[in-house]
């Protein structure tokens, strides 16, 4: 029989990670959810044993923290499991500020979370893979990382940086039969928005107005298409967008 395959999700409480978890569950697969919220994973647990019948574990950290990386090792030596996917979605944007008008504390939240948080998990996730000779690591990028825009600044280079390590994982891990991927998503109506503008309703709302936004379970499919594909196929990047989304800016609202 053939064994059953694990994906190891970051940011698995709520958005892309949520609706990952929930697409891979309901295609058999076996689950390791990883978010801050304790009570929220717990919940999520229980419904997805409950419904898909397969097996959910979960770890409470801080992808920010260092002390991510040997948490997350231990935990995996300790139920001896080897995640066949790593999707590194952790990740957010806090506020519109022109540059020379930036928040720090903005920054350094975009900076932890987006690039270190995904280099911090990776790191401990990596080396079970290497030992494996085989896995599949999936980094959410976005439009952002392609593309500038207004106000987008240290967001969009946050996710620049993805871009980059996404392409250097690909290289680094290529003797050892990982494959890695970036997810690029444009415009997708999760929590992002509220996150962004600090829990102002009005604003976050208006960013899909007049059109037809990505669904966290649009990003899902994506994700699970690249994960299912032969071994010897690897999507190296897919930039996924809104019918009415051209670009970072450029949106056809009714």
């Amino acid at each position: 029989m053939k064994p059953i395959p694990t994906a190891f999700i970051t940011g698995a409480s709520s958005g892309f990670g949520l609706a990952c978890a929930e697409r891979f569950a309901a295609g058999g697969w076996n689950l390791i959810l990883l978010a801050r919220r304790t009570e929220k994973l717990k919940s999520i647990k229980a419904e997805l044993e409950k419904n898909f019948k397969i097996q959910v574990s979960f770890l409470t950290v801080d992808v920010r923290q260092q002390t991510c990386i040997d948490a997350i090792s231990k935990f995996l030596k300790a139920c001896k499991c080897t995640p066949d996917l790593l999707v590194n979605n952790a990740g957010l944007a806090v506020g519109m500020e022109l540059i020379q008008h930036g928040v720090l504390d903005d920054w350094e939240r975009m900076i932890d979370t987006n690039i270190k948080g995904v280099l911090y998990v990776s790191k401990a996730v990596m080396p079970f893979m290497v030992a494996a000779g085989k896995g599949h690591i999936v980094n959410i990028g976005s439009i952002a990382g392609k593309e500038a825009y207004p106000g987008g600044n240290v967001y969009s280079a946050t996710k620049f940086a993805v871009d980059g390590l996404t392409k250097s994982m690909r290289i680094d891990l290529l003797p050892h039969g990982i494959r890695v991927t970036q997810i690029a998503p444009g415009a997708a109506d999760t929590e992002f928005s509220m996150v962004r503008f600090k829990g102002d309703f009005e604003k976050a709302r208006s960013v899909y107005k007049g059109f037809k936004p990505l669904s966290g379970a649009d990003v899902a499919e994506a994700i699970w298409f690249a994960a299912n594909l032969p071994a010897h196929v690897n999507v190296n990047d897919m930039l996924l967008m809104p019918t009415a989304q051209a670009g970072a800016v450029h949106f056809q609202r009714d």
